[in-house]
């Protein structure tokens, strides 16, 4: 399987997406700000993986002055250190959940091993580190229930009578570069092919950033899973096409709110859209950790905005050049000098368009009153 983070006892490496598919080559992430720069300039997204990443850097920097000897032996002053790395790390990516989450989760594990009678700042540092060690670890599993949950959902639910296959639409990257490993939608895709229920795969080339032409084509092509790329523009004339019969379109999250509003990279409210006039099943896969409770709608999740520069220009490998030459990546730009741009990360797809929300413990739908009751998914006896 495709591995995008590497981690062992402190040295933490990421795979740089800024490179692929071109170059595959791992950067080490050794500290708190090389973290923070490298969720900020994107050479790690996706939810679920920033998080990770996140706590690993932090993890790393505690590893490294635990042994050096420059780690302060006060719990208090290390708890403190620590609190103030998480609030700064948040800052990197506001709109994706995980990060927050995973930043109280191990906040609140810190706080308390500070409170412990006689417990010493190395001791409150190792706490931290093997809660952001085990993270990783569950992030994979999740991944792969996800993967099973929604598999079985759509060959249920949405494959067409007397057809035992099915093709799926998948927008930007939600597979192992955007998570610990194997993925949340791009999981549920494996997770077809896997079973022998999957026709076809579909991936938009998700602009301005290509994601999916950049890293979903290359993980799909990796793991030989019959797939075909298209630009964002294509999507209505696939769905429309009889001859393709997309039966679902299956995308993440960056945050899903209390009431199911889903934010996403940009485009995927119009891929909602058109599944519901086609007739084609939208489902969003993602881990209760994407579910923010304290978030009751879309209108209150915070929408990134990127720079122009991504929509002005356009990165790749010098033409002519093959895989056995030396690779130069270059910036082309495309756009007329002057233009005014927007260029939102995210977008908020309404809960009314959107048929069910695959996650680690199942696949949630709308009650009787046609309404997400996301709440059950953290009852004590899901938990």
């Amino acid at each position: 399987m495709l591995q995008a983070i590497k981690y062992s006892k402190g040295n933490l490496e990421i795979l740089d997406q800024l490179q692929l598919p071109f170059i595959e080559t791992f950067i080490p992430v050794r500290t708190t700000e090389d973290g923070w720069h490298a969720i900020k300039d994107m050479k790690v997204r996706g939810a679920p993986a920033i998080a990770i990443v996140a706590m690993l850097s932090l993890a790393s920097e505690l590893t490294s002055a635990i042994e050096t000897g420059k780690l302060a032996q006060g719990a208090e002053e290390v708890c403190q250190y620590i609190t103030e790395k998480l609030a700064y790390l948040v800052t990197s990516r506001p709109t994706a959940v995980n990060l927050a989450d995973a930043a109280r989760k191990l906040e609140a594990v810190v706080v308390a091993r500070t409170k412990t009678s006689g417990s010493q700042g190395c001791e409150v540092a190792d706490a931290f580190i093997q809660a952001a060690e085990d993270m990783m670890g569950s992030d994979l599993q999740d991944n792969q229930r996800i993967g099973h949950n929604g598999a079985e959902w759509i060959a249920t639910h949405a494959a067409k009578p007397g057809s035992s296959e099915v093709a799926v639409l998948t927008h930007c990257n939600t597979g192992s570069l955007a998570t610990s490993g194997y993925g949340t939608a791009l999981g549920v895709v494996r997770s077809l092919a896997s079973k022998n229920i999957l026709r076809h795969a579909y991936c938009t080339e998700t602009r301005p950033y290509n994601q999916g032409s950049r890293l979903t084509a290359f993980e799909l092509v990796h793991d030989k899973i019959p797939a075909t790329l298209i630009t964002d523009s294509m999507a209505a004339a696939l769905l429309a096409d009889k001859n393709v019969g997309v039966n679902a379109i299956v995308v993440g999250a960056d945050r899903v709110a209390a009431n199911g509003d889903t934010a996403n990279k940009i485009g995927t409210y119009a891929l909602a859209v058109l599944a519901k006039y086609h007739g084609v099943k939208f489902l969003v896969a993602a881990p209760r950790t994407t579910i923010d409770m304290a978030t009751k709608s879309g209108d209150d999740i915070i929408i990134e905005q990127r720079p122009a520069s991504e929509v002005t220009s356009i990165k790749g490998p010098r033409g002519g050049s093959t895989t056995t030459d030396k690779v130069e990546i270059e910036t082309v730009k495309i756009a007329a000098p002057g233009i005014n741009v927007w260029n939102p990360a995210f977008d908020i797809t309404p809960a009314s368009l959107i048929d069910g929300i695959i996650t680690e413990i199942g696949v949630m739908e709308k009650g009787s009153d046609g309404q997400f009751h996301l709440g059950g998914l953290f009852d004590e006896s899901t938990v």
